[in-house]
């Protein structure tokens, strides 16, 4: 039964996802001409991520979760560093680079959810519960950043909707592909991996997102960027 259980939420957990993309495209004409006020929320939400949601849990569950973090913030300079192998001469090819990065954590992380709805439901339904409830209240405004991000990297329609379905489907993938194996995880393991992803997130929002902010020279979008802050400082209460 908790098999099924696992399919279902984890399914519903990346449909909240696509539920963000899918606002977005209702108004893309606003979000492409607004796509930098989208990059300043999303760097906001990662920050959050990172420190209010994702360091305290690794923190909880390993003493290497801080080695984690930095490991994170360095694999993906390192990362980025492999896909600016080619070096770019225009500010497009540099924005497509970053919206590739930034593809690439969100993934990471959404895998990760699904993980940690799979070990909610390995413990009881209860849990399993309050788990996909936290990952949906999450997974929502991230489907708005996904999209936002490739969005601003002026990427085509029909690729954003490819990319933001991977992002959204590897949540359901995570739970489903890990469930039999995820009472076997230690609390160490799963602490070193929430640090790395929130490592890449903090990477992202400081090395790309926000220079890109800076280079507008608009205060409204430093608003913005608190703006998503506290709203995921919000939903991070409503989650505890």
């Amino acid at each position: 039964m908790q098999n099924i259980n696992v399919v279902i939420y984890s399914l519903i957990a990346g449909f909240a996802t696509l539920l963000g993309t899918c606002l977005l495209f209702l108004n893309e004409k606003w979000a492409r001409k607004n796509s930098l006020y989208l990059i300043s929320f999303a760097a906001g939400v990662m920050l959050a991520i990172s420190f209010l949601n994702l360091m305290p849990e690794a923190i909880s569950l390993s003493e290497n979760a801080l080695s984690a973090v930095l490991f994170g913030i360095l694999g993906f300079y390192i990362l980025q560093q492999i896909i600016d192998f080619h070096p770019c001469h225009d500010e497009q090819c540099r924005l497509h680079n970053m919206g590739i990065l930034s593809f690439t954590g969100l993934a990471f992380h959404s895998l990760l959810d699904g993980v940690v709805i799979a070990l909610g439901f390995s413990l009881n339904y209860g849990l399993g519960i309050m788990t996909t409830t936290a990952v949906i209240l999450h997974e929502f405004p991230e489907g708005i950043t996904t999209t936002g991000i490739l969005m601003y990297a002026k990427m085509r329609r029909s690729k954003i909707i490819i990319y933001s379905v991977i992002v959204a489907m590897a949540t359901p993938i995570g739970a489903i592909f890990f469930y039999p194996f995820v009472k076997g995880i230690s609390d160490n393991v799963l602490g070193i991996l929430l640090g790395v992803a929130a490592g890449s997130f903090i990477y992202l929002a400081v090395a790309d997102f926000i220079p890109q902010i800076h280079k507008a020279q608009n205060k409204l979008n430093a608003l913005i960027l608190l703006l998503g802050v506290a709203f995921f400082a919000v939903i991070s209460r409503l989650i505890h």
